[in-house]
C-alpha cells in the first residue's frame, strides 16, 4: 500500500456583499436587529412587541456579556468522562451560564422580488438555532458551526413588514469542551435570484488537473437549477481576471442540458492558462472568476463572482508536503474559533489581526480545531497565504455535535455543506473529520471509529477528491499509555495525525512505510523537542495547541480559560513567543530575554501542558537572583548587566531539548538594564539584541490605534492599545490602574481586555484595568464616516483623548 497523493486546486471565495445587475441580489442583513436574553414565550410571533429589547448589529455573541459564574464550593472535576476535561460545571465553557437568546428583525419585501426566488442565508447560529418568518418555523441548524439557507419565496408578505425571529441556544454545559459563545455570531444575508434558472448553494467546483510554472489547466463545474428550461443546451459565459483586473479568459459555452434532472452539476469549461501566477504562502495570488447563466432570450438569469488561486499540492512519505513542487513544512496553530473579548462574533478584522500576528511570528498554518470556522476566515487565509487543515467535528457524538440530533443522523447533512463551502479555497490542504476519537471505542459500531470514518469519507469523496482526509488522534494507540500498534482508525486515514505523540513517527514509519505524519497538536511545554526531534524532511508539520489564550477549558477558577499560549488573550506576546519565532523563522536574527517567575506543571489529557510563567521586564527586588532564558537562533549569546558582561553561552543547536533556549541561573538583580546580544558565525558584531530596563514611575498614558484604514462599513474594528509609561515612554510593569472609556463620534465599544485571564472584570462595557501596564479597547465603526474621539480616564486621574477617523466604505 503506497500512498502518494497529488492534489491541484483552484479556489473560489464567494463575494457575499455584492449586488449583480438585476440577475442576483445579495443584501446584508447584519444591521437593525433586536435582542433579548432568555427563552421568551411567543417571541416568534409577528405581533410580539420587542420595543424594549436591546438594539444590536451582527455578528453578535450574547454569551460574552453574561456575568462570570464562579463554581460552587462542592463542584468537582468530572472523572467519569475521559474526554470531558471538566474541572467544574462551567470550567470548559468559560464560566458563563448556558442560555437562550432571541433575535428579531423586520424585513420589507421589495416589489421587484415578486416572481423571483428569495433566500435567507445564515452563516451559523451558535450553538444551535431555529428561524421563524412571520411566526412560522422555516428552518434552523443543529450544528451551529455550519451555515444554511432557507427558501422564503412563498412565505413573504408584500403588503406589510415581514418579521424574522431567531431562537439561539447554547445547549448544556456538557455540549462542548470549550467556550462556544451564543447567538447570531456570523453574517446573515438575503439572496434574490431568478425563480427558474439559478446557481445552487456553493455551486462551483474548480480543480486544476495540471499545474506547472508555464501552464495550468483548469476545470470548472457548476451546480445549476433550470426548472423550466426547454432548450437542448445551457449557455454559460465565463470570465477570469487577474489581480490587476486584466481579463485573461472569456468564453461563451453551450452546455448539454439534462432535461430529466432539473438540478444538476455540469462541467462548464476546461481552461488553459499560460504562465499562471501561482498561489503560495509568500505570494498568495488570487484571480477572479465570474460566471453568467444566460436565459433563452440572452439575458443574464443568474451569476456568481468569486476569487480563486491556482496551486498544486503533493503528499508523499518521502517528503511530506509540497506546494507547487517545493517542500513546505506546516508551522501551525490549533486554536478554537473565538476571538478573545469579542467571544464568538466573527469579525473579519479581528480574524485578520490574528492572522497578521501569526504570520509575523512565522506561522504558515492553522488547524480549525475542532469545527469549521467562518467563510470570512477562509477568505483571509486565501489572501494571506495560510495553509489550513479544515476540521469538521470534535467527537462523533451527539453530545459534542450540537446536542439536539443524533450524530448518525447529522453528518450526512453536514459533510456536503462543509465540503462544498470550502473545497475551492487554495488555503485548504487537508480535510479532518474529527478529533481524538479512538478513546471512545464504543463510538457507533464499537470499532474505534473505523466504520463511521469509512462512511463519511465515501460521502466526502463525492464532493472533493483533491485533498487527503485525516482524523486527529489522541492517544495514537488504543490506550493513553501504549507502545502497541496504532489504533485501527490510523490505518484507514490518508494522513496519520497524532496529537502530541510525535515520538511514534519513526517506528510507525518503519513498520508502515506508506504512512505520512502530521503532529496535529503539539504542546507548548515540549516546544523545541517536539519540532526538532521530528524528521523535518519527511513529516508534514505540526500545529501547536492553544498558542493564543482563549476562554474555556479552564484548569480551574479564577482562570476563565486556557493560559498556556504564547500570546495572551489580549494578543500580547509572552516571552516564550520569541522562542517559537526563533524556531519558525530561522533566517531572522532573534534574541529575547524571558525571566522565570514561577513553574506550572499542569497536566491536561495526560499531557504536560504547563510552562514556566515568565516576564520580560527589569523592575525587580534588590538582592534577588533570577533564573532566565535567552531565546535565540544565533550561535551564541552574551548577557550584560549595566554594560558588564555576565558571560557567553552557546546555543546547543545539535541538542533538540536545549536548542534555541539558553538557561541562565542566579543572575543578580541591579537597577539599570539587562541586555542580551546574539552572535553568529564568529562575527564580533551582534546580529540581534534585546534590552530590558528598570523603569521610573508612571508619568502618563500612551494611546495608539492599529488600523489606519478603519472603514465606515459598520463591521470594521479599531484595536486601541493603552500603556502606562514613564517619563522616557517605557511601559511600567505592574501598573493596574482601572480605566474608563468614553466614545464620541460614529463608533461603539465592543470589547475591553487585558492579558489577565484571572480577572473578574467583564470583557464588555466601558471599563477595564491595566494589567502589567497594558489594556486594550476595541471599537466598531458605524455606517457613517467621521471623527471618533476616545477618552481614557484613569482612576483618580485626568482623561486622555485620542482622535481617529473612519473612512468612507467602498
Amino acid at each position: 500500500m503506497n500512498k502518494k497523493i497529488t492534489l491541484s486546486l483552484i479556489s473560489l471565495s464567494l463575494i457575499a456583499l455584492s449586488t449583480f445587475a438585476e440577475s442576483r441580489k445579495i443584501e446584508n442583513l447584519n444591521f437593525g436587529w433586536r435582542f433579548s436574553y432568555g427563552d421568551i414565550d411567543n417571541a416568534s410571533s409577528s405581533s410580539f412587541n420587542d420595543s424594549s429589547w436591546q438594539s444590536v448589529n451582527l455578528p453578535h455573541d450574547f454569551q460574552i456579556s453574561q456575568p462570570w459564574v464562579a463554581p460552587a464550593d462542592d463542584e468537582k472535576a468530572d472523572k467519569n468522562n475521559p474526554v470531558a476535561n471538566v474541572s467544574s460545571r462551567l470550567s470548559s465553557r468559560g464560566f458563563k451560564e448556558m442560555g437562550t437568546g432571541w433575535y428579531r428583525r423586520q424585513l420589507i419585501a421589495d416589489s421587484s422580488w415578486i416572481g423571483r426566488r428569495v433566500l435567507l442565508d445564515f452563516g451559523g447560529i451558535m450553538l444551535n438555532g431555529d428561524v421563524y418568518l412571520n411566526g412560522h418555523l422555516v428552518g434552523g441548524t443543529d450544528y451551529g458551526y455550519l451555515g444554511f439557507e432557507i427558501d422564503v419565496t412563498k412565505l413573504l408578505n408584500y403588503d406589510k413588514p415581514n418579521v424574522i425571529a431567531v431562537r439561539a441556544d447554547t445547549g448544556k454545559p456538557e455540549n462542548s469542551r470549550w467556550y462556544t459563545g451564543g447567538g447570531l455570531y456570523r453574517n446573515v444575508n438575503l439572496v434574490v435570484t431568478d425563480r427558474d434558472m439559478y446557481f445552487m448553494r456553493h455551486p462551483l467546483y474548480i480543480t486544476t488537473p495540471h499545474v506547472e510554472s508555464d501552464k495550468a489547466s483548469v476545470k470548472i463545474s457548476a451546480e445549476i437549477a433550470a426548472l423550466k428550461h426547454k432548450g437542448k443546451e445551457l449557455k454559460i459565459k465565463t470570465r477570469i481576471t487577474d489581480a490587476d483586473g486584466n481579463l485573461i479568459y472569456e468564453r461563451l459555452s453551450d452546455i448539454p442540458f439534462n432535461r430529466r434532472q432539473k438540478t444538476n452539476e455540469y462541467l462548464i469549461d476546461s481552461i488553459s492558462i499560460d504562465n499562471p501566477r501561482l498561489w503560495d504562502c509568500d505570494s498568495p495570488h488570487l484571480y477572479t472568476a465570474r460566471l453568467e447563466l444566460l436565459a433563452a432570450d440572452g439575458s443574464v438569469a443568474d451569476e456568481v463572482e468569486e476569487s480563486f488561486g491556482i496551486r498544486k499540492i503533493e503528499y508523499s512519505p518521502e517528503y511530506g508536503l509540497k506546494l507547487n513542487g517545493k517542500k513546505v513544512l506546516l508551522k501551525g496553530i490549533a486554536n478554537h474559533h473565538t476571538l478573545g473579548p469579542l467571544g464568538a462574533a466573527a469579525y473579519p478584522r479581528a480574524i485578520e489581526k490574528r492572522i497578521q500576528m501569526l504570520k509575523e511570528y512565522g506561522f504558515n498554518h492553522i488547524r480549525t480545531s475542532h469545527n469549521p470556522y467562518s467563510e470570512e476566515f477562509m477568505d483571509l487565509c486565501d489572501r494571506y497565504g495560510i495553509l489550513v487543515v479544515d476540521e469538521l467535528y470534535d467527537k462523533w457524538l451527539k453530545q459534542y455535535a450540537g446536542g439536539r440530533k443524533d450524530w448518525m443522523e447529522q453528518w450526512p447533512h453536514d459533510i456536503p455543506e462543509w465540503v462544498k463551502r470550502d473545497r475551492n479555497h487554495p488555503s485548504v490542504v487537508m480535510w479532518s473529520l474529527g478529533n481524538e476519537l479512538q478513546l471512545l471505542w464504543n463510538l457507533p459500531y464499537a470499532d474505534w471509529g473505523v466504520t463511521p470514518y469509512k462512511m463519511q469519507k465515501v460521502l466526502l469523496d463525492r464532493f472533493d477528491t483533491t485533498r487527503p482526509v485525516t482524523v486527529a488522534m489522541h492517544p495514537r494507540g488504543r490506550h493513553i499509555s501504549t507502545d502497541s500498534l496504532p489504533a485501527p482508525l490510523v490505518m484507514e486515514t490518508d494522513i496519520a495525525s497524532y496529537n502530541y505523540r510525535y515520538m511514534y513517527f519513526p517506528g510507525d514509519s518503519r513498520r508502515f512505510p506508506w504512512m505520512m505524519f502530521y503532529q496535529s497538536e503539539a504542546n507548548t511545554s515540549g516546544m523545541g523537542p517536539n519540532f526538532y526531534e521530528m524528521d523535518l524532511d519527511k513529516v508534514i508539520g505540526l500545529a501547536y495547541w492553544g498558542m493564543i489564550d482563549y476562554l474555556g477549558e479552564s484548569h480551574g477558577w479564577p482562570a476563565k480559560g486556557w493560559t498556556q499560549g504564547v500570546f495572551d488573550i489580549s494578543l500580547e506576546p509572552k516571552p516564550i513567543a520569541w522562542f517559537l519565532r526563533s524556531i519558525f523563522k530561522p533566517d531572522e536574527p532573534i534574541v529575547h530575554i524571558g525571566i522565570i517567575d514561577s513553574d506550572d506543571n499542569t497536566v491536561w489529557n495526560d499531557v504536560k501542558v504547563g510552562t514556566a510563567r515568565m516576564s520580560d521586564h527589569w523592575n525587580r527586588q534588590l538582592g534577588t537572583k533570577l533564573n532566565l532564558y535567552t531565546y535565540t537562533n544565533a550561535d551564541e549569546v552574551e548577557l550584560r548587566l549595566n554594560g558588564r558582561s555576565l558571560g557567553r553561552k552557546r546555543n546547543e543547536i545539535d541538542n533538540p531539548k536545549k536548542r534555541n533556549h539558553i538557561l541562565w541561573n542566579d543572575i543578580p538583580y541591579a537597577s539599570g538594564h539587562l541586555e542580551a546580544l546574539a552572535y553568529r558565525d564568529g562575527v564580533k558584531t551582534p546580529i540581534a539584541r534585546h534590552r530590558i530596563e528598570t523603569t521610573g514611575k508612571v508619568s502618563r498614558l500612551n494611546v495608539k490605534a492599529d488600523n489606519d484604514a478603519w472603514t465606515a462599513d459598520g463591521m470594521d474594528l479599531q484595536y486601541v492599545r493603552i500603556e502606562a509609561v514613564d517619563s522616557k515612554s517605557r511601559c511600567v510593569p505592574g501598573s493596574d490602574t482601572p480605566l474608563t472609556f468614553k466614545i464620541e463620534g460614529p463608533a461603539e465599544i465592543v470589547g475591553v481586555i487585558n492579558g489577565d485571564m484571572t480577572s473578574h472584570e467583564m470583557m464588555t462595557g466601558n471599563s477595564r484595568s491595566l494589567y502589567d501596564g497594558k489594556a486594550s479597547v476595541i471599537l466598531r465603526s458605524t455606517l457613517t464616516p467621521g471623527i471618533v474621539t476616545l477618552s481614557v480616564t484613569p482612576e483618580n486621574g485626568k482623561p486622555v483623548t485620542y482622535k481617529m477617523s473612519t473612512n468612507q466604505s467602498r
